[in-house]
């Protein structure tokens, strides 16, 4: 009996010692299944910190800024371009509950979607391509309409969230990555990408819950596709991201004197909750640009302390429906594939427009009242999509 018990206690502590070695070696493994824990770590560090790398992002050398984004057409010089040409477009879920102000990186995005997510708070898919972000968040979970915006970005953009909705019908967000074949590809879960690919940063927005919490970085993402799913410029098959891709049409700013005089934009997209979700884009006519007010407050980036900034404001109505799927929380559908009407703000002046996106991989034009492709000022571009007969004040 006793040899028994003491049997039993060589066998626990075998046991609890195998674990720890165990715990402690695949902590440090880059295979796709470690998941990310919420407290056995810290937050990566960066030499030089974020806003160093954030600055040298922006201010990358002395050259000449003669090369257009091919997403926003800003200009850049010709060592950014080398860099951007050598990956593909990039979106990332950031939420804007409030207490996730201030996000991180949204001003480095090349374009902005907000969409309400559910609840009437809204939801980022921030586009990026051009500029490296260091670091993005907080970052959330995936809906379908976001995919169906990311798809134009050509040839598997790649896709950043933490998990999204998959409750079976028609908002399953999940189950649709899987019909587009992009699990294990261009889709970048955090529940199977490893840290330090994505993080948890609890002192980044102090006394936050957790689901507040994760964070990742542009240059990690795209090395990790690079190293990990052979996706560059090109995929695994060497074909271009954006063999099929159509920028927009852009335009310099316009000069000083002929700018417009509207100020002001303001919107809420539901009226639940509307005094902390309401957007007003403040025109600073000497800068030519949209400074974001949301929930009443100037909108900041963390990464800069500045607030967030658009040379293009674009309102899109379109029809929103409930999935009706049986989630708790109210899955949404937004109709995004066909045609309907919006409003452009740039230069201080307004334009009625009308948007068409043919199918998910088409790319959403813009046009004016005579049906011609409208140009986009050259810089950040942020799309608004309102729910039909949601008024815009300007």
């Amino acid at each position: 009996m006793v040899n028994k018990k003491v049997a039993l206690v060589v066998v626990f502590f075998v046991f609890l010692f195998s674990s720890t070695i165990s715990y402690s070696y695949f902590k440090n493994q880059k295979g796709d299944n470690f998941f990310l824990s919420p407290i056995e770590y810290k937050p990566p560090t960066f030499n030089g910190g974020y806003n160093k790398l954030n600055q040298s992002s922006k201010e990358i050398d002395n050259e000449p800024k003669t090369e257009a984004c091919p997403l926003n057409g800003a200009l850049y010089s010709k060592t950014q371009k080398e860099k951007w040409e050598k990956r593909r477009p990039l979106g990332i879920m950031v939420e804007n509950h409030i207490d996730a102000r201030p996000q991180s990186g949204l001003s480095f995005a090349d374009v902005v979607y907000e969409v309400v997510a559910e609840g009437g708070i809204t939801r980022f898919l921030a586009i990026y391509y051009c500029q490296d972000a260091v670091p993005v968040g907080p970052v959330r979970s995936a809906r379908i309409y976001f995919i169906k915006l990311l798809q134009e970005y050509g040839q598997y953009p790649l896709y950043a969230h933490v998990g999204g909705a998959n409750t079976p019908g028609p908002a399953d967000a999940l189950g649709e990555i899987v019909n587009l074949g992009w699990v294990s590809y261009n889709d970048l879960n955090q529940f199977s990408v490893p840290f330090p690919y994505f993080w948890r940063d609890y002192e980044r927005l102090p006394n936050r819950a957790t689901e507040h919490t994760v964070y990742t970085s542009t240059i990690k993402l795209w090395q990790y596709a690079k190293d990990k799913r052979k996706l560059t410029n090109v995929d695994e098959n060497g074909v271009l991201w954006n063999k099929n891709f159509t920028p927009w049409l852009f335009k310099d700013d316009e000069k000083a004197g002929n700018r417009g005089d509207i100020n002001k934009v303001s919107f809420v997209f539901w009226n639940s909750f509307a005094s902390d979700f309401k957007v007003d884009w403040i025109y600073n006519k000497e800068k030519n640009s949209y400074e974001r007010n949301n929930g009443g407050k100037p909108h900041v980036d963390k990464n800069t302390g500045k607030v967030l900034t658009a040379k293009n404001v674009i309102i899109v109505f379109a029809k929103e429906s409930p999935a009706n799927d049986g989630y708790p929380g109210g899955h949404l559908l937004y109709k995004l594939i066909g045609s309907g009407n919006g409003l452009l703000f740039q230069d201080g002046k307004s334009l009625k427009i009308s948007w068409q996106k043919d199918d998910e991989e088409s790319r959403m034009k813009f046009y004016d009242e005579y049906g011609k492709e409208v140009n986009l000022v050259r810089g950040p571009i942020w799309i608004e999509i309102l729910p039909l007969g949601n008024e815009v004040s300007y």
